[in-house]
């Protein structure tokens, strides 16, 4: 069974943004090369913040969902804690 992750980046504008990955090098590389997700594409560069290993593809999207909705300073307590 592949590994999955769920990733917080923080853009150049100081944003969030929270996508899933089951290679988190790759991905933050290609969001550097404006390649990722349409939100990160002008906000290059991104600093990887958080990285959180889940079990499975379903899982990846149902943890990403929750951080979604969570509010800016919901996030960052995530972030800080661990």
């Amino acid at each position: 069974m592949k590994d999955w992750f769920v990733y917080i980046l923080e853009c150049s504008d100081g944003t969030f943004y929270t996508g899933i990955t089951d290679d988190v090098n790759s991905r933050v590389e290609t969001h550097n090369l404006g390649k990722g997700a349409k939100y990160t594409r002008g906000r290059t560069p991104v600093i990887l913040r958080l990285v959180e290993k889940v079990s499975g593809r379903s899982e990846a999207l149902k943890r990403e969902a929750a951080i979604k909705k969570m509010t800016r300073s919901e996030k960052l307590k995530v972030i800080e804690s661990l």
